[in-house]
């Protein structure tokens, strides 16, 4: 007789699930038996006996006792009622209280045994009862821990404890390993049945943590299995791009550069340019701090494709930016006589026709471009090299049809955003990373400060005193328009306000609503300090480049991410002269002050994205649901770290082993990655 595959088991099939039930536990994502025994608790209740010395003032707990003496009840008004009696708990007397239980009174025969729990309060002797039972009823919670689910509709604790029990009953002794016996003897892992068991119902504290650990463990193997075989296959393809690297041209080139890279920069642009010359395809992140000199690997990586007879692609998130990249790569191109052109969507047709053309032909060397470049006409010679900014800007879809306009063409992506390694391991874990740590020679830390609201006057007077230096100043806000919900300052009524503050001075908007020539027209004011004060959303966020200015405001502060922040803060500091950054925050706010508390304590890019991440969690991390963040059922990326890392180092190395790949013991592991179509040449984006 064959096993049944539960997950192809519809939950319908468990006892006690109705139609209605069905539809509903479709909305928490359970469509299968299998997918039932894996909907975990996220908690549990405690109704283990509790010995009242052990017990501190307001705590929920559990005690066992005889009541004695009559039951009290005292009404307020219609509906509101409080119920006392007393209850004998070995040598203390305590008095146990129910509020709107009226219908209990009966039930509370002197002699009686009860079950109380509820918080505790040491000074009355006085327990406020949440929950009361009859052990003479038979259907004692007591001496148990609880599992707390995810619930909401119709569905219950209660029905959801019930149901479980019954899908256990019916279907726990189906449940079958996943995980190869070596790793199960390895890390002492509790077996998959077992473990499935008890992290529904667990006898003790202990035995719920080793049903957690074994189950944390296996979700985030499988993940990285998948991660790992899916780089391996790509590898063993061997039908990239495998660029003829000319040395002495690269030698030559960053020679020329007026400036010496970081040791740092040398590192990473070995790391990519060993990989442009494999013949797999290079899918490579390249992050570093803001500021820490991305751009120039990127050149240089360009420059090596060229030389290697193939095209470059650099792909932006935002025209301001595609223009900045395309005017300081042709500055840095001008003496090799390499061709860069410029693909956006409010180019003209013509224009348009002339840079398509190029890219056919073969005469523009490096396309730079926004969205436009994935456009289904847009076709070049021998595409080499793609190159990302701002990757997670990008949804995932986006990127790979980049990637599909050559032959498997290296793929480089770069983030200003600092990942920690916990995310870099999970979000990225098909690519290879690459960290700039080090700051480019001669820059100066930006100095920031918290303020309050009321000193906004010293404030416009430190931007006085900057314009008055030949310098600029960015003011940010976090929206465009009043809201009736968020009592924040808006960018329009604020730059009324700087332009009656400074009438001396002119003061520019920029915001995400303005069409897309008036964003540039005003960007161009700015960079060439015909704006002295520019009033902004965070349009500005990613990648504009203004070395003249010196002093970033954030209004409201506590209302933007940690990483965010930094990013800002990230847009100046880019020149010769000291910059700053003021932040006017709600110190009412206590996430707000935590992280005014990070931004002047630290400007070390990874070390924001670390506390961030505390802060936030991983799902909030890039602000985007579309940076391919696993919706993981039982594991968490911060606090798992340590078992995701073990997981990620037993998935590569079992990957690596030919005899995973043929023998019968790892067949079910390989159905499993033939089921998730990793052998079907996709890649994972």
């Amino acid at each position: 007789m064959m096993a049944l595959d539960l997950n192809q088991l519809s939950v319908r099939q468990i006892k006690g699930v109705s139609a209605p039930k069905e539809k509903e536990l479709h909305a928490f994502g359970v469509h299968t038996v299998a997918d039932m025994l894996e909907y975990f608790p996220f908690r549990y209740e405690d109704y283990r006996i509790r010995d009242l010395a052990e017990v501190k003032d307001g705590e929920k707990i559990t005690i066992q006792g005889k009541i004695m003496g009559m039951p009290v009840l005292q009404r307020y008004g219609r509906s509101k009622s409080r119920l006392s009696c007393k209850v004998a708990v070995d040598r203390w007397l305590v008095t146990a209280v129910w509020f709107n239980r009226h219908f209990l009174q009966d039930q509370l025969v002197p002699g009686r045994e009860i079950v109380l729990t509820g918080k505790w309060d040491q000074r009355r002797l006085q327990l406020t009862a949440a929950d009361s039972e009859f052990p003479d009823k038979g259907t004692a919670k007591s001496g148990t821990l609880q599992p707390v689910y995810s619930v909401g509709g119709s569905i219950t604790q209660t029905w959801m404890r019930k149901t479980m029990s019954q899908a256990l009953v019916q279907y726990g002794s189906m449940i079958e390993e996943v995980l190869p016996r070596e790793l199960i003897d390895k890390h002492r892992l509790m077996p998959r049945r077992d473990a499935i068991a008890r992290i529904h119902r667990p006898e003790d504290t202990k035995e719920g943590q080793d049903a957690r650990r074994r189950m944390v463990y296996e979700e985030l193997f499988l993940f990285q299995l998948k991660l790992h075989a899916f780089r391996t296959l790509t590898r063993n393809r061997m039908d990239g791009v495998a660029h003829a690297i000319d040395n002495e041209a690269i030698l030559s080139f960053v020679k020329a550069l007026p400036f010496d890279l970081t040791e740092s920069q040398k590192k990473v642009t070995n790391e990519i340019l060993h990989d442009m010359r494999q013949p797999y395809c290079m899918n490579r992140l390249l992050q570093g701090d803001v500021g820490a000199g991305k751009t120039i690997v990127a050149a240089i990586a360009l420059y090596a494709a060229i030389k290697a007879g193939h095209q470059g692609a650099l792909m932006v998130p935002t025209e301001i930016l595609a223009e900045q990249h395309l005017r300081s790569l042709q500055k840095l191109f001008a003496e090799y006589g390499v061709q860069v052109g410029l693909l956006t969507g409010s180019m003209t047709e013509r224009q348009r026709r002339d840079v398509l053309g190029g890219m056919q032909m073969g005469l523009i060397d490096i396309a730079v471009g926004t969205h436009a470049l994935i456009q289904e006409n847009v076709l070049f010679r021998s595409l080499g090299l793609v190159v990302t900014d701002e990757q997670h800007r990008f949804g995932v879809n986006q990127r790979s049809i980049l990637r599909r306009k050559g032959m498997n063409p290296d793929v480089l992506t770069m983030t200003a955003t600092p990942i920690p390694r916990t995310l870099a391991i999970t979000a990225f874990g098909d690519m290879d990373v690459s960290t700039l740590r080090e700051r480019p020679q001669g820059r100066k830390a930006i100095k920031t400060y918290w303020v309050k609201h009321d000193m906004m006057d010293r404030v416009l007077g430190f931007i006085r005193r900057e314009a008055g230096a030949g310098r600029q100043a960015y003011i940010i806000c976090p929206l465009i328009e009043e809201s009736e919900k968020l009592d924040v300052q808006n960018a329009i009524d604020l730059h009324i306000q700087m332009q009656q503050a400074f009438p001396d001075l002119r003061v520019g908007l920029l915001h995400g609503r303005m069409p897309a020539a008036d964003k540039d027209e005003t960007m161009r004011a700015f960079s060439q300090n015909e704006v002295q004060v520019l009033v902004s959303t965070t349009v500005i966020e990613v990648g504009v480049d203004v070395p003249n200015a010196t002093l970033m405001i954030i209004m409201d502060a506590e209302r933007f991410g940690l990483s965010q922040l930094h990013q800002l803060r990230g847009r100046v500091g880019r020149g010769e002269h000291q910059s700053f950054c003021v932040l006017i925050a709600d110190p009412k706010s206590e996430t707000g002050q935590e992280r005014m508390k990070v931004m002047t304590e630290t400007d070390d890019g990874f070390e924001v994205a670390r506390r961030d991440l505390d802060l936030r969690g991983p799902g909030d991390f890039f602000g985007t649901k579309q940076s391919g963040l696993p919706d993981f059922r039982i594991a968490d990326m911060v606090s798992d770290f340590a078992v995701l890392e073990t997981a990620r180092d037993d998935a590569a190395e079992l990957v690596a082993r030919p005899e995973f790949w043929q023998q019968p013991e790892y067949a079910g592991l390989r159905e499993r990655l033939q089921r998730e179509q990793i052998f079907q040449g996709d890649l994972l984006d």
